[in-house]
């Protein structure tokens, strides 16, 4: 189970997400080292690899690659370690190894290492007396301050904290210490102690190797008598000397703390305890616990639990508590029963007692310290101080362990900090764990267990304590190890209610996975758990990974044990309906709808009247927690009376409905609908509102339904006020309130509307439609849509007018594509209210008189391609006219299916081949499946599809569910098919453009290579292939100037030309493929800034120059005027692709000036002044002979029409139409525009242009 810091806002998703983050349900579980020969390989190629930088790269990647698969289960290596060690130390020890191959090697031991950790690979080092001195003149050769060699160092030095250890007296190494020059040679004790002084003073992980070096060495016989001393006063110098304010004294502060904390670790306590005081003294006077370094906080804590357990003997407490028997299959057996209470060897000999206990003083200091590290912002120093806690206590008399126990249990104050809770709760299991919580503290610690696996507490937008939480339940599981059953008996239904409860409505999942783990645990320890077995099945580790699960179908099966109900009730009304985080709160209230069935009578005699008051207290959350519980106990219990045959109002009494019905009246008196309260406040009493008339409480007639219907109403015109994070929802709500409440107070015994109120109500709603604010024309529509059919009645045709007004696109409104969406919707949903009859009144039914208006409107929406700052929000608009589309269509069919005209289907299949050609794969996913919908619907099928039998083979009926339409490598393989067939072929193609000259990679490959596919197969049909060129640059033609299209259709063809697509054409004299495409092109770019545009049409005319006849001049002209176009990254692309275009076709030049044509393209800056490209540009027509673009005089428009402007003043039209049009057809300078007032200046002015 983990230990988080603490949870935040957002750490899970909204409800009805499937997975939550850091839910994993598929993990791999490898079962040997399959890789050891491919290990084998890399290991002996690295004196082939090493010199070549990027080889080397690539081995170690890989090698890296295999080893941290095995980072979760690094007991696979453990019977290869000893041959990998020994093929790269083979390679260490060779003299002939070069320094950057001996590194490689290390570098590799120090990957296995990682993966595997040290403390189990450091017995494998060979430590032979004759590996200590080349260790040490290996480690004399390295450069401490090298960042690039720094395993090396960390392995050497690992290998020599092993060395070290040999049973023979360093001195016996040392021989002569006088060198051949004279000089005394240093001995070896020396050196080991100087290279691991020197090591611990630095930044990188060789720091960590020399404090085990120091903890191996130091102990030694010969090195403690001689060195010890002196090396614990160099250390409390540097750490006196040094300050955790600097960089520098936080990187020698961090190495003094390893080292002494692994020295009276591995040390001698008679050894060590001469030294303990003063090491704490030292400690004591750094004040690290002030430090806001973590991994100092936590090696001071590391240090002060070791020299505590110095002070002490190390002894086995007599006291403690001892479980006895442990096994499993008794306690399984006893199937709840009481497990007997087995003799316990509690302390209770006195004799065990007599033995003194020597305590020293400084054992109150290093207690005091670690309670307070139980309290640190960081786990790792809380569970560092935790495991202290536990070891020292093991060794104290049981009078002082009882008072650090009680001193432990003010941890549990709320007063404190969820630091505070959290380590409190791992060292209490800590202490339980090793027996050392005595039975007689049990009654004080469950209560403070119980608080712990429900704490959470709101700081800001969200909350901490889901690490306080998690950590109870490792209390729990501690415990269940801990205790005999006999124990626990008095408190096994508080803590089996409690870990259900964390294990189905805790927030987060890791705490609903360690409570599921500790109710398992109790399960199988203590056998007493009431049906302990039958929980576990429905809510096992991966069960409880869903929430949206735990909350709505665990919980209920949980419920159904008696001894649950209750308590998940009371936890859900205490502590969830007031969460901070508005989707538990939602969940909890739906929960207990679900709930209501177990215990109708406590919900309608207890729950229902302690809501009733918080739903109108002053608590913002509360109170939207409040209102939704009653909204949804209320309809629970009225469904359940329904069942039964009882009266509605049989769970309820008058007190009751009377609080239910004031709800409204005392939030609407208090105002507390409006600003930032009520967005929760809207939605959560138009629940109520929906709730209630579903439940069909008798209110009709009271003046309440009145007030109701306002607040419904003031909603949808409030959309616009409040933020668009609630807006949605607000809508939603409101919607749905209204059509319960129309279908329960509005309707007499007739089954018809008062004509009054429908008049009023209808005329209301469609006159919002044109309201100035889009928001409001989304609820309204909305509403309209979800009115029943006796409202509607007589007034269809008006509604659904008003509809369509809001579909269309205005100047005003063209940003209104929510609007436009909601609308579309709403015409489906109208007509699937109002029903279908062929020969009815069109104010009635959908008929044959109103459904091609339908049609027509829904239609448009499919075509609606509106950008703003928001990106394509005419896909919401689309992808709304698909679903009504397809709603109205299978309504006619089942129905009338004569009023669906051929044209009809044929428009809509058509439009939506297209939509599944696009480039966005959401709407391109959507139309995908309304497409196979309506082609598969077989009750009765749809008529006229238009080759309906060509479709189904490409898309069959099984791949229905199965075909991925929002994987391109998928989806375009099958919709470019659709291009074989004449009706689609349009379609299919205008979607297509836009995913092939697209800038998604995936959906540009898969989409390219479909349509190239596609194009190998019709090259040699000269009939398939005019035709579908024809249908290209209809497309085209059709789209001239919508950027939209035409700039990726541009990148299409671009690609189809250097595809080779049109091969077949290019054989053929000015073929008129090529002739109106290079028109179209040119029309397409004519006075464009696109600089997309512009480079998209140079590929395609580069590409035309493949075609034959008068084209080749047509296009080195075009190209030639782009040479010069006023945009350098125009030129330079210009001529970089007519480089690439002379490399390709070589017979468009001839060969003679081959040479000087490309290194004129190639080494003029084409980003220079136009004078200067201008000159070269012209020297390439000449040498191409092609005619030399001319300069033309352009109309200066700024003067021309401030003299027209000023002619209009002060002539009379006929004349100033006559100025105007020669001003614009002629290609005239400033200096020939006059003032013309009269008609004879104006025929002076004529004449002179």
């Amino acid at each position: 189970m983990a230990l988080g810091e603490a949870d935040g806002a957002g750490s899970e998703p909204e409800e009805g997400k499937t997975q939550e983050p850091g839910v994993t349900t598929t993990r791999n579980i490898l079962e040997s080292f399959t890789e050891s020969q491919e290990i084998g390989g890399l290991i002996g190629n690295l004196k082939g690899v090493f010199g070549d930088l990027v080889t080397r790269e690539m081995t170690v990647e890989k090698f890296i690659g295999i080893m941290d698969k095995y980072q979760e289960q690094p007991h696979l290596l453990d019977r290869h370690l000893e041959w990998m060690m020994n093929s790269l130390l083979d390679i260490v020890r060779d003299s002939g190894s070069p320094p950057p191959l001996v590194h490689l090697a290390f570098k590799f031991l120090y990957i296995i290492t990682k993966v595997r950790g040290y403390k189990l690979f450091l017995p494998l080092f060979p430590h032979e007396v004759g590996d200590l001195q080349p260790v040490l003149d290996m480690l004399a050769d390295q450069n401490p301050k090298d960042s690039e060699t720094w395993e090396t160092r960390y392995m050497l030095l690992l290998w020599l904290s092993m060395i070290c250890l040999i049973p023979f007296d360093l001195a016996r190494f040392d021989g002569n210490i006088i060198s051949e020059e004279g000089h005394a040679r240093m001995p070896t004790m020396d050196r080991i102690l100087k290279i691991a002084k020197c090591y611990l003073v630095v930044s990188d992980k060789a720091r960590d190797a020399a404090a085990v070096l120091v903890s191996k060495f130091i102990v030694r016989p010969d090195v403690r008598q001689k060195r010890m001393a002196d090396f614990l006063d160099w250390t409390l110098s540097m750490l006196s000397k040094s300050s955790f304010q600097t960089m520098e004294g936080t990187v020698v502060m961090n190495g003094m703390l390893q080292a002494l904390a692994q020295l009276f670790k591995h040390g001698k306590r008679e050894d060590c305890l001469p030294y303990a005081a003063t090491v704490l003294e030292c400690l004591d006077n750094c004040k690290l616990s002030e430090s806001n370094q973590m991994v100092l906080r936590k090696l001071g804590m590391k240090l002060v639990q070791r020299l505590g357990l110095t002070f002490v003997k190390p002894k086995v407490a007599k006291w403690r508590y001892q479980r006895g028997c442990r096994s499993l299959a008794a306690n399984l057996q006893a199937q709840g029963s009481v497990v007997q209470n087995q003799m316990m060897t509690v302390a209770a000999n006195e004799a065990d007692d007599e033995e003194e206990y020597d305590i020293p003083g400084e054992i109150e200091n290093v207690v005091e310290q670690l309670l307070v590290g139980l309290k640190d912002k960081d786990t790792i120093v809380r569970w560092s101080a935790a495991k202290g806690i536990g070891r020292i206590t093991g060794r104290l008399p049981k009078e002082l362990a009882d008072d650090v126990i009680g001193s432990l249990l003010d941890c549990f104050s709320f007063q404190e900090t969820d630091n505070a809770w959290h380590g409190g709760c791992l060292a209490l299991a800590e202490l339980g764990r090793r027996g050392l919580l005595l039975p007689s503290r049990i009654s004080e610690v469950v209560p403070v267990i119980l608080k712990a696996l429900t704490y959470d507490e709101k700081r800001g937008a969200c909350s901490v304590g889901s690490n306080v939480r998690d950590a109870a339940c490792y209390v729990c599981w501690a415990f269940a190890r801990a205790y005999d059953p006999a124990e626990l008996i008095p408190f096994i239904n508080q803590i089996s209610s409690a870990l259900v409860i964390a294990a189905v409505f805790d927030r987060d999942v890791n705490c609903r996975r360690a409570a599921s783990a500790a109710f398992q645990e109790n399960v199988g320890r203590q056998g007493t758990f009431p049906h302990g077995i039958d929980i576990l099945t429905a809510a096992d580790y991966f069960a409880v990974g869903n929430r949206v699960n735990c909350y709505l179908t665990i919980s209920v099966y949980i419920a159904g044990f008696p001894e649950y109900t209750q308590p998940m009730i009371d936890h859900l009304v205490n502590m969830k309906i007031n969460h901070w985080d508005s989707v538990i709160r939602e969940l909890s209230t739906k929960a207990l709808h679900h709930l209501t069935p177990r215990a109708p009578e406590y919900m309608a005699n207890v729950v229902l009247p302690r809501l009733l008051p918080l739903s109108v207290g002053t608590d913002l959350h509360t109170r939207h927690g409040a209102i939704l519980a009653c909204a949804e106990i209320t309809h629970a219990l009225c469904k359940l009376a329904e069942e039964n045959n009882r009266s509605i109002t049989y769970y309820f009494n008058e007190k009751s409905l009377e609080g239910l019905k004031q709800i409204h009246q005392e939030l609407c008196s208090r105002q507390l609908y409006r600003g930032l309260g009520g967005e929760l406040m809207r939605p959560a009493v138009c629940t109520l509102i929906e709730k209630l008339s579903l439940s069909k409480i008798p209110f009709r007639g009271d003046p309440i339904i009145g007030g109701w219907q306002w607040l419904i109403n003031d909603s949808l015109r409030s959309l616009p006020l409040v933020s668009s994070a609630a807006r949605q929802h607000i809508k939603e709500s409101a919607v749905s309130a209204l059509a319960a409440l129309c279908n329960e107070y509005y309707i007499n015994e007739k089954g018809e509307a008062d004509p009054a109120l429908q008049d009023e109500l209808v005329t209301q709603y469609v006159s919002e439609l044109q309201n100035t604010e889009e928001m409001i024309r989304c609820g309204f529509s909305r509403a309209l849509g979800a009115l029943p059919r006796f409202l509607l009645k007589g007034r269809l045709q008006q509604v659904l007018e008003g509809l369509k007004k809001v579909t269309l696109i205005s100047p005003a409104d063209v940003s209104f594509a929510e609007s436009r969406r909601d609308a579309l919707i709403a015409i489906a949903k109208v007509c699937q209210t109002v029903g279908v009859k062929g020969e009815g009144s069109q104010e009635e039914y959908v008929c044959k008189d109103n459904v091609t208006q339908i049609y027509a409107t829904l239609l448009s929406g499919v075509t609606d391609y509106t950008t703003d700052s928001r990106g394509d929000v005419g896909g919401w608009v689309r992808e709304a006219a698909m679903t009504s589309l397809m709603e109205v269509t299978l309504l006619l069919v089942q129905n009338e299916a004569e009023l669906i005209n051929a044209n009809i289907c044929k428009q809509i299949m058509c439009w939506l081949a297209q939509q599944s050609a696009e480039k966005i794969d959401k709407f391109r996913a959507h139309a995908g499946s309304v497409f196979l919908t309506l082609l598969h619907f077989d009750h009765p099928p749809v008529p006229h599809i238009p080759y309906r039998e060509e479709l189904e083979k490409i898309f069959p009926r099984s791949e229905k569910e199965t075909l991925n339409w929002n994987a391109a490598s998928e989806a375009f393989p099958r919709i470019t098919q659709l291009l074989g067939l004449p009706t689609y072929q349009y379609y299919v193609l205008l979607g297509l453009s836009v995913s092939v000259g697209g800038l998604t990679e995936t959906t540009l490959r898969y989409s390219a290579q479909s349509l190239f596919d596609y194009m190998k197969k019709i090259q040699n049909d000269s009939n398939t292939m005019e035709s579908f060129c024809e249908t290209l640059l209809k497309v085209f033609e059709d789209n001239l100037r919508n950027d939209r299209v035409s700039v990726p259709l541009l990148t299409m063809l671009d690609q189809m030309l250097a595809n080779g697509c049109f091969e077949i054409f290019t054989m053929q004299e000015n073929h008129p493929f090529s002739v109106k495409l290079f028109t179209l092109c040119k029309e397409e770019i004519k006075r464009s800034k696109d600089v997309r545009k512009l480079r998209s049409s140079i590929g395609v005319f580069c590409g035309l120059i493949q075609f034959q006849g008068d084209m080749k001049e047509k296009v080195l002209f075009q190209l030639f005027l782009l040479l010069c176009h006023p945009f350098p990254v125009i030129r330079k692309t210009t001529a970089s692709q007519v480089y690439e275009m002379l490399i390709t076709y070589s017979d468009v030049v001839d060969p003679a000036i081959m040479d000087e044509v490309m290194t004129v393209l190639s080494d003029t800056n084409w980003e220079a002044e136009l004078p200067v490209v201008r000159e070269k540009r012209n020297y390439l027509c000449d040498l191409m002979k092609v005619p030399k673009p001319q300069l033309v005089s352009k109309v200066k428009y700024g003067n021309v029409l401030l003299r027209v402007s000023f002619l209009k003043k002060h002539s009379n039209d006929q004349l100033f139409h006559q100025i105007y049009c020669v001003l614009l057809s002629k290609r005239c300078s400033s200096s020939l525009v006059h003032e013309c007032t009269n008609v004879q200046q104006f025929h002076i002015f004529r004449s002179k242009l």
